[in-house]
């Protein structure tokens, strides 16, 4: 798929703490390089003075300045400088800053004076953008909500998977169902519930797999230490290259999504939900409000249980092991709603849209 008018878009933001590769990042820019689109990287040296370092540059005739992932503090100059130039500016948060802050951290309390700072600061950045993408409708309503956004400047595009590397294959069967927990062990993912549903499992035998590392791996280890489940076999791995992360999701057959109690968790579907379900396993994952409404009866592909209770969970895991149509199903949720392609028709009428110095 190509567009019918090939754009120059200058990416502009400093890496920070997720380096180049972060898949969000990957996926809109394969997505628009498939499109026919220029990508032109900018990585500012000092994001406060990255409008006078681009004055160095050769960034003429550029149509679009697309801010990505994390990058609040690119956003200002990328928003002077394009304004300049008559130049839309789109900005792909993936987060608020306060709310990870303050919601999420519990770094300030909500009614202090820092937290109402960096309120009126997100505020104040977000008004500059043309565009803002949220990930799901629950972060389109937040930024509506708390950052002072309209309803028509938020455009939602899922995060999706990078396609080239999680799709379906067929791969060798378990002797026991294995269902796969990957992440980075911190309290939104509620991998601590994860562990404490061990007690509450009452179904066939089971592998349980806790592969990664962070906060929350230790607790983890020692909680299924002291827990004696005869029909579930723990065990935990460390992290692997990201490249053979999908052939270990394929040789699993339930994967788990998140569980934590926090006001994010309801907003956000994770990597892992997407890269699962792009593989055509099946999710167990909490119930929040970012979730696309699907007929929950009739799937077999994403269950929901209560965020923070390990006997809802123990109780879904064995209801899925116990399904016998919960096995690889093509991906049809994921294509349905998160795939490439969906991702591809927003980014054509977000960039049909904008205005350029053209």
């Amino acid at each position: 798929m190509t567009s019918d008018t090939k754009k120059r878009i200058l990416w502009w933001g400093r890496h920070g703490n997720y380096g180049p590769n972060y898949p969000r990042n990957r996926t809109i820019i394969k997505c628009l390089k498939n499109l026919g689109h220029e990508i032109i990287e900018y990585q500012p040296r000092l994001s406060q003075l990255a409008g006078l370092e681009a004055s160095f540059h050769d960034f003429d005739n550029i149509d679009l300045v697309w801010v990505p992932c994390f990058r609040q503090r690119d956003l200002s100059s990328a928003s002077r400088w394009a304004k300049k130039r008559n130049i839309s500016v789109v900005f792909d948060p993936l987060i608020s800053a306060y709310d990870k802050r303050v919601h999420e951290k519990k770094k300030y309390p909500a009614g202090s004076s820092r937290a109402k700072r960096l309120l009126r600061w997100e505020q104040g950045l977000f008004a500059k953008a043309d565009t803002v993408i949220a990930d799901t409708s629950s972060h389109k309503q937040y930024f509506i909500d708390q950052l002072g956004c309209t309803e028509d400047k938020v455009v939602v595009i899922p995060v999706s998977a990078e396609e080239e590397l999680f799709y379906p294959k067929e791969t060798a069967k378990n002797d026991h169902p294995e269902v796969l927990f990957f992440g980075t062990f911190i309290g939104l993912q509620g991998p601590v519930y994860i562990a404490e549903s061990i007690k509450h499992y009452s179904g066939s035998p089971i592998t349980l797999t806790f592969l990664g590392d962070g906060p929350e791996r230790k607790q983890c280890e020692a909680i299924c230490q002291s827990i004696n489940n005869p029909n579930v076999n723990v065990q935990f791995e460390d992290w692997i290259p990201f490249h053979d992360l999908p052939d270990r999701i394929r040789q699993s057959d339930i994967c788990l999504g998140v569980f934590g109690t926090g006001e994010k968790s309801f907003r956000v579907i994770p990597n892992k939900v997407y890269q699962a379900l792009a593989c055509g396993r099946p999710v167990i994952t909490m119930k929040g409000d970012a979730y696309p409404a699907f007929d929950t009866q009739s799937n077999h592909e994403i269950y929901f249980c209560q965020a923070g209770d390990p006997e809802s969970i123990a109780n879904r895991i064995k209801e899925v092991v116990e399904d016998k149509n919960s096995t690889a199903t093509g991906a049809s949720i994921y294509k349905q709603y998160f795939s490439n392609e969906l991702v591809t028709q927003t980014l054509q009428k977000i960039l049909a849209s904008s205005k350029s110095a053209k």
